[in-house]
């Protein structure tokens, strides 16, 4: 009987156990990256930008057109007509022409050309020199892959920050649960101390309403927590891109804090690696290949090129013929050079805009590290601060549940002692969980 009754424990735990999704922070942040929408379009960015360089590259190759061309008119196109007539014979000496005497009657005749006819053409052209546009389009394709690549790490890392604070903001409301059911514990060894002192004669039924009305608040407050925790797993598993799941068990806790001296890292090298700054650079380097393409609109164009066609006019027993040929074409634009020059000025305006734009986010950013490294740091001395605090509400709960029972003090008082602990408790939960993504902000502020 004890070994049945092990095993039918064991099962029923498996079964709760294995009810509950039961994931690390790791684990989630990888659901997010796997199925976070945000994520997936801007992978499909990425991939649209590669495809734009491999159409790039194949501008260094010759273009090949092929046309087909057949017709049937309602009339003929050309027509001659040729009337009859005496012709003189030749004898061999052009000056008897003249005074011939013998001739030979040449018929009237017309003459249709063009009613139908079929034509195929074949061109293949090769540029030589088109003022640098196809090299500098296949360098801009590929700046353009690496900015899509950044923006998606761009997008990675909000969807990571958002992931964890959303975590630890479900954490938090979990940690506050376990307050609650403290201050429930609390209140119901309350009432029953009041209870009994109210059937003895002790009290007035004043203290027991007291009690009673504390218990209806923290049932509202228990209540409002409830429904505000499932909010947050639902915003949580829309994040990481899963069905709402109420089973939800997060492994990390509050208790663990780290110096904020561990996380910390030179601005001048976290500037380096922000994903931020590294996507300007490549801005400025887009806007300097974008006035290159901008000069080449007005160099000369050289290409060469080869051309073949048949052609046939669908006359019975009558061949079409066949011929090709090859040529090189050069196009200067002379009078295009006029509005092209301020073309080229305007983009190299806009250039130095990139560069300005640049110099002055790099400072921005500088301050916004410092910022978050200031931000940490506060986080972590309003812990210390707090966790000060709760010892002297827990001492002072003691000293008052104490002195209540010796009849020193009122219900009042003891409840206030208990609604101070459980709220300098809310406090400090509510800043640890601060503290927490103040790391995760600070860590991708910093490039990591």
């Amino acid at each position: 009987m004890k070994k049945l009754i092990i095993i039918i424990i064991s099962v029923s735990c498996s079964v709760i156990v294995y009810g509950q999704t039961v994931l690390t922070l790791k684990e989630y942040k990888e659901l997010a990256i796997k199925n976070n929408i945000s994520i997936k379009n801007s992978l499909l960015e990425t991939e649209a930008s590669k495809q734009v360089k491999k159409g790039a590259f194949t501008n260094y190759f010759p273009k090949i057109s092929v046309m087909a061309f057949a017709m049937k008119a309602k009339d003929p196109l050309l027509k001659f007509n040729t009337q009859g007539g005496n012709l003189p014979v030749y004898d061999g000496n052009p000056a008897n022409i003249p005074i011939a005497t013998q001739f030979a009657y040449l018929p009237g005749s017309s003459i249709q050309m063009l009613d139908k006819t079929a034509l195929g053409l074949v061109n293949v052209t090769q540029p030589i020199f088109s003022g640098g546009r196809i090299i500098t389009g296949n360098k801009l394709a590929k700046v353009g892959i690496a900015v899509k690549e950044q923006q998606q790490k761009l997008t990675q890392n909000d969807v990571l920050l958002k992931t964890e604070q959303q975590y630890w903001q479900i954490l938090s409301l979990q940690e506050k649960e376990k307050t609650i059911e403290k201050y429930e514990t609390f209140l119901e060894g309350i009432n029953k101390q009041v209870n009994d002192a109210f059937k003895s004669g002790l009290i007035i039924k004043n203290d027991l309403l007291k009690v009673q009305i504390k218990k209806n608040e923290l049932n509202s407050n228990k209540s409002k927590l409830h429904s505000g925790k499932k909010l947050a797993i639902m915003q949580f598993c829309q994040t990481i891109g899963i069905p709402y799941d109420s089973t939800l068990v997060l492994q990390e806790d509050l208790q663990k804090i780290e110096l904020p001296q561990s996380y910390y890292i030179e601005n001048e090298t976290a500037l380096q690696n922000r994903t931020e700054y590294q996507l300007l650079e490549q801005s400025v380097k887009a806007q300097e290949l974008q006035t290159k393409m901008k000069t080449g609109d007005y160099l000369p164009q050289v290409a060469v090129g080869a051309m073949g066609y048949y052609n046939n006019n669908l006359i019975k027993d009558v061949d079409g013929t066949t011929n090709g040929l090859v040529y090189a074409t050069v196009s200067i634009p002379i009078t295009d050079w006029w509005g092209g020059s301020h073309a080229i000025k305007e983009q190299k305006i806009k250039e130095q805009i990139a560069e300005n734009t640049l110099t002055d986010t790099k400072g921005l950013l500088k301050l916004q590290i410092e910022k978050a490294w200031v931000d940490l740091n506060e986080n972590y001395k309003q812990i210390i601060l707090l966790e000060e605090t709760v010892k002297q509400a827990e001492e002072n709960l003691k000293v008052m549940q104490t002195s209540y029972n010796s009849g020193v003090i009122t219900l009042s008082d003891l409840l206030e002692a208990q609604a101070l602990l459980t709220e300098t408790n809310d406090k400090l939960i509510d800043t640890k969980t601060q503290y927490r993504t103040s790391i995760s902000t600070y860590l991708q502020y910093t490039g990591r």
